[in-house]
């Protein structure tokens, strides 16, 4: 062979390396994240979810590719995201907040495995079939944001133990936990001698104006209800219930972080952690209708000094000797 013929042979067989490398290289898998929220307002708790889908064998970048969806606290978009995450390729969809973002993504795709995290009762949602055999292309986590209605407003009567009158804020774009929520608080009040006056906020504006018109209604104490909204509007809740001087309990820590004066709830990180396992589970090969829906075994009691001395509340000794954290 000629020289000349020898090295257009050995470059063609250079060129063809990285067409080669790369047909070898495995396909990573794609994971869609639908948020009713916002990136900004939930950067520790993707962390969280990052962290799961680590402890499950899968790194973002490397071996799981993930893209994110958020509705910026709007549940009227969440159908129209969730009908975009199907129209790709998509191993997993992960929805890991809400009820609402759960039903969203199971109304449109029967075949996509799906990851949810929801604040109320799944079953009695129409998420799943049942806890234990979810059937279908979904499972996930219950949170039990909603279900803890009661507990969060013993909490708050031991709190103000003379306070009878007692607003309670729901988000009637989410209808399922609110619905849950109003009928769990109401039956409490009932039994303990309170009175629940609803008031509804599906938007920034009708927080506003629901709290003038708690006020106006001589509100004595206000239960926030579980709702993702919520969540991404807490730094507006908590500024207004402090102006008012009004003795509020919220379902997450979130809430007593950024100065709510009182949380009670399960641990927010370790249900966005347990979602990553399951997404992880799922992407080796697990079907979702055989995975049990998880449930939390630990829940928060977070007080906060500083706001109750701000209101003029003085927290009864034994819920600080109850509280997994007294913010100082």
């Amino acid at each position: 062979m000629r020289r000349r013929e020898f090295l257009g042979l050995a470059g063609g067989v250079v060129a063809s390396w990285p067409l080669a490398a790369r047909a070898q290289q495995p396909v990573v898998p794609l994971v869609r994240f639908l948020h009713p929220g916002s990136p900004e307002a939930n950067a520790s708790l993707l962390a969280a979810f990052r962290k799961g889908l680590g402890e499950a064998g899968y790194a973002e970048g490397r071996t799981v590719a993930i893209e994110f969806r958020w509705a910026y606290g709007d549940n009227n978009r969440l159908l129209e995201l969730a009908a975009d995450l199907v129209r790709r390729q998509v191993a997993v969809i992960v929805s890991p907040i809400s009820t609402a973002s759960a039903l969203a993504a199971k109304a449109v795709t029967t075949t996509i495995p799906i990851v949810f995290s929801a604040g109320t009762d799944p079953v009695k949602a129409g998420i799943v079939a049942s806890l234990s055999h979810p059937g279908g292309n979904i499972t996930g986590i219950n949170f039990m944001a909603s279900e803890l209605g009661a507990k969060r407003l013993g909490v708050l009567h031991e709190m103000v133990p003379r306070a009878t009158r007692i607003a309670l804020l729901v988000n009637p774009t989410n209808p399922v936990p609110a619905e849950s929520m109003i009928k769990d608080v109401e039956s409490a009040a009932s039994a303990s001698g309170q009175h629940i006056d609803v008031f509804k906020a599906g938007t920034n504006h009708e927080i506003e104006t629901s709290f003038t018109a708690l006020v106006q209604n001589r509100a004595e104490a206000l239960v926030v209800g579980a709702d993702p909204l919520f969540i991404y509007r807490r730094v507006q809740l908590v500024t207004l219930a402090t102006r008012h001087l009004l003795p509020t309990v919220y379902f997450l820590r979130a809430f007593a972080e950024v100065g709510g004066l009182v949380s009670y709830g399960a641990s927010d990180f370790a249900r966005y952690r347990e979602v990553g396992i399951y997404t992880g589970r799922i992407l080796k090969g697990e079907k979702p209708a055989d995975m049990p829906v998880a449930q939390p075994t630990k829940f928060e009691l977070v007080v906060n000094l500083p706001t109750a001395r701000a209101i003029g509340i003085v927290v009864p000794p034994s819920l600080l000797a109850q509280a997994d954290e007294v913010i100082e």
